[in-house]
């Protein structure tokens, strides 16, 4: 089986190669550059959802692969945070058959100081996070959610739990597309 990621981030194909050997054994998983379609920083589920969906979708078209993979982290509102928004990681996994299922990981909050820099300024939270923390490379490594979590969880791994996410009904094909 071969699997195509929308991006070329190590961390979103790690991720995907993770998910997919625990579900499917030996495969083949591969990064393609893809458009996703959205700013470089998406605010909103609307359009973090968006992001994550042209990217599988691409990746699947410009592959031909039998599954194409896209996340797209972005930011949303929140009640009762600090901040007022939460971040979250969300993951399309696009078939030929046109089947599209989705999924996200679990929602943290950054600094004040990296939603000030992204609201006022457009700065992507990455980058934000990059610059506070001094490590421009800091989102293809440990990530935000890597430092911030003190190492207990890694960009690598959260990923991880919105690709579980996405491929909960492909997984339980009877509960979700078998008729009765």
């Amino acid at each position: 089986m071969r699997i195509a990621v929308g991006s070329t981030n190590p961390t979103k194909v790690k991720a995907v190669e993770n998910v997919m050997r625990r579900i499917y054994g030996d495969v083949e998983v591969f990064g393609v550059e893809v458009d996703s379609g959205v700013s470089d920083q998406p605010i909103g589920l609307e359009e973090t959802t968006r992001g994550a969906v042209n990217r599988a979708k691409q990746a699947l078209e410009k592959t031909g692969a039998d599954l194409g993979v896209g996340i797209e982290a972005g930011i949303y509102p929140f009640p009762k945070t600090l901040t007022g928004y939460l971040d979250i990681q969300v993951c399309a996994v696009a078939s030929p058959d046109g089947m599209i299922t989705v999924g996200h990981g679990p929602g943290f909050e950054y600094p004040p100081v990296v939603i000030e820099k992204v609201l006022n300024e457009g700065v992507e939270v990455g980058i934000a996070m990059g610059e506070l923390v001094k490590d421009p490379e800091l989102k293809k490594k440990i990530g935000a959610i890597g430092v911030l979590s003190k190492g207990l969880l890694t960009r690598t791994e959260l990923n991880e739990i919105a690709v579980l996410m996405a491929m909960i009904p492909r997984l339980n094909r009877e509960l979700y597309f078998e008729k009765e």
